[in-house]
């Protein structure tokens, strides 16, 4: 985890945000409760398409039909616990990517044994901050200990730390506003989603989706006057967003 990618910079990031917007994905979101309507709006924002659906009985036909996946397990409950192995198995039969969020593992033994089940399916991303990756790696290395060879480790924080097959990217983009939004995070790992629908490089999509959404969380926090006016203006700052100003604020570490 400790050599660094060579090529990723600015370009790529733009690079991959063009060919998302010329591919529309659609990205299955299996999300919590309170991340729903603002993580379908950030994707129709940037050029993605959204479906939502949790229903079990329908859930795997949306998943083999998405471009890429995301399950995030803000709100685990039994509904959700019975859709997101269908939808798990259904995106891989149809080889589409899926992205893993364990929100708050650290907080609950049983939703983090239930994230370590899943972690056996062997998600393109996981997507994590360092106490939940704690939690579901004890005294593990979180990359080696990843099933799959091509899983990529998306730790965000302060500083968000990319790492996979060809190498570790470090980035430090992002604002403290956004954590005063509920759903910001959440709705960053469907974002992730839609660039792996675009790519046969989870390490660079990944950063790439981290990239654009925290330079777009930038622009959005200088123009707002607080949380309140945060949301509109990171919507408009997400769909504004180009290679100049992907190109003037990457931050690397």
């Amino acid at each position: 985890m400790t050599v660094l990618h060579p090529d990723f910079d600015a370009g790529i990031a733009a690079d991959l945000l063009g060919r998302m917007r010329r591919k529309a994905p659609r990205v299955h979101c299996i999300t919590n409760a309170v991340a729903q309507h603002f993580t379908a709006n950030v994707l129709l924002a940037l050029g993605a398409i959204p479906s939502m659906t949790i229903a079990p009985e329908e859930v795997a036909t949306f998943a083999a039909g998405a471009d890429a996946l995301l399950v995030n397990l803000g709100t685990l409950d039994d509904t959700r616990r019975a859709a997101i192995p269908k939808a798990i198995e259904a995106a891989k039969g149809a080889g589409k990517p899926f992205v893993l969020d364990p929100v708050f593992v650290n907080r609950s033994p049983v939703r983090c044994s239930y994230a370590q089940e899943l972690l056996a399916s062997s998600p393109t991303v996981l997507r994590a901050n360092r106490d939940e990756l704690a939690a579901l790696f004890p005294g593990q290395d979180p990359l080696e200990a990843l099933a799959g060879p091509s899983a990529t480790l998306a730790v965000t924080g302060a500083e968000d730390l990319i790492s996979g097959p060809g190498g570790t990217i470090r980035l430090a983009n992002g604002h403290p506003l956004l954590a005063r939004v509920t759903a910001t995070g959440c709705a960053g790992g469907a974002v992730i989603a839609a660039f792996l629908a675009v790519s046969d490089d989870p390490v660079q999509a990944a950063a790439s989706a981290l990239t654009v959404f925290n330079i777009a969380g930038e622009a959005a926090a200088a123009r707002a006057r607080g949380p309140g006016t945060l949301v509109p203006e990171l919507l408009d700052a997400l769909y504004l967003i180009d290679e100049t100003r992907i190109a003037e604020r990457l931050k690397r570490v």
